[in-house]
């Protein structure tokens, strides 16, 4: 169920939109519910839930998934797969955060410099 407020054509643009179904999820993963709710039980990702208790996927879960599954097939202990899968997504964010930061630094020495 959509947000209130929200229109239909916004969620197609919505990563964070809870738009798959378990089936179709793990259909375009090429892998099974089994794999998902594993995910799920290592805390990975959490779907949410739809009115009747489906559990339902949003594109930026379903990017997490494959790259657990990419390590998966290589090998990689799923409990160990979704651990590396968090922490690059830790890394990421601390990236963003830095950037971000080394941004307003340029700002302000360029402003007292001016």
């Amino acid at each position: 169920m959509p947000p209130a407020g929200s229109r239909p054509v916004d969620n197609l643009d919505d990563d964070d939109y809870p738009a798959y179904t378990m089936g179709r999820a793990a259909e375009m993963l090429g892998t099974t519910p089994a794999f998902l709710r594993a995910l799920g039980d290592h805390r990975l990702i959490t779907p949410l839930r739809s009115e009747g208790g489906h559990r339902r996927y949003s594109r930026y879960q379903l990017r997490i998934a494959a790259r657990a599954r990419e390590l998966v097939d290589q090998g990689t202990a799923i409990e160990a797969a979704c651990r590396i899968v968090i922490l690059e997504d830790q890394l990421e964010e601390a990236r963003r955060i830095n950037d971000e930061l080394r941004g307003r630094d340029r700002e302000s020495a360029s402003k007292t410099t001016a």
